[in-house]
This record gives C-alpha cells, structure tokens and sequence, in this order.
C-alpha cells in the first residue's frame, strides 16, 4: 500500500515533509482510516487541520480536524471504532519502542477516530492502550523541528499545520 504524507507548514513558513509507512498487516481498519483521512476522499480529513498537542521529549498530536483543540474527529467509520489486535507472534506491532512511531490517540480502550501521535522517543507506558500503526520514514527532522515550539503542558508556541495531505 501507498505511505501517506504530510507536509508542514510552521506559523505559515513551509517546514518540510513527513512520510510515513504504515503497518497495513497488522491493524488493516486502523491504517485504511489514516490513509483516507490523509487523502480528504470522504470529504474531510486532516489537510487544514494542526498539530494542537506538542510535548518534548513524548510527542506531537494531531488529527483533530473538526474542533482543532482535542476534543474532536472522527473516524471514516464513524465518530469512534474498536481497537484492532496488535500483538503477532514474533512482532512486535504495538510496541511503542522508539521515536518516530505512528499511534491513534484515545480516550479510552475502543474510542479511535482520526487523532494520532508521533513519538519522539519511546513511550512504552502506552503499550497496550494505543493502537501503534506506522511510522516515519522521512522527514524525522520536521518532526523533531514541530517538538520544538512544544512545551510541557503541550501548548505551542506556534502554529504546525498539515498544509497539504495524501499518499505516495
């Protein structure tokens, strides 16, 4: 399947591209959301929306497109859907085991919708309450530049949007 990009726009400078490579095997519903969502074909999705959520040294969140402060999204299933399995025999898919990683943000087991986290280092207090789906394979460098303008209550010091959005 295609890896999905975003490219960055900082306070409205352009910052650069991330892709990601997502784990299309093991959690099937939870990357065909992320791709769609990445593409806008259901007529929403994350260009537009921001980065409203950057801690240092943990990570960056986004997807929030419909209230853009946490609160919000949806899924192209629906508001919310379940929790794929994410342990396989001899991988280790749900592993938060370094930065760079692509996980769904939740607020709960089984209430995924379109918010997600890259990490910036490993987080592995959140194995087995996030589902891991894909990681970064370019653009580590924007990623560690959007940690940057984040703070220890996640507040940013400036806007990171998700200017444009798709696959590759």
């Amino acid at each position: 399947m295609a890896n999905v990009f975003f490219d960055i726009e900082i306070d409205g400078a352009s910052a650069g591209r991330i892709t990601f490579k997502l784990y299309d095997d093991a959690v099937p519903k939870t990357t065909r959301n992320f791709r769609e969502l990445a593409t806008g074909q259901h007529g929403f999705g994350y260009k537009g929306s921001t980065f409203h959520r950057v801690i240092k040294k943990f990570m960056l969140q986004g997807g929030d497109f419909t209230r853009h402060n946490g609160t919000g999204g949806k899924s192209i299933y629906g508001e919310k859907f379940k929790d794929e399995p994410v342990e396989f025999p001899g991988r280790p898919w749900g592993k938060h085991s370094k930065p760079g990683l692509l996980s769904m943000a939740n607020a709960g087991p089984n209430t995924n919708g379109s918010q997600f986290f890259v990490t910036t280092v490993p987080t592995s207090w959140l194995d087995g309450k996030h589902v891991v789906f894909g990681e970064v394979v370019e653009g580590m460098e924007v990623v560690r530049s959007i940690e940057s303008y984040g703070s220890e209550n996640g507040k940013t010091s400036k806007t990171i949007k998700i200017s444009n959005s798709g696959t590759l």
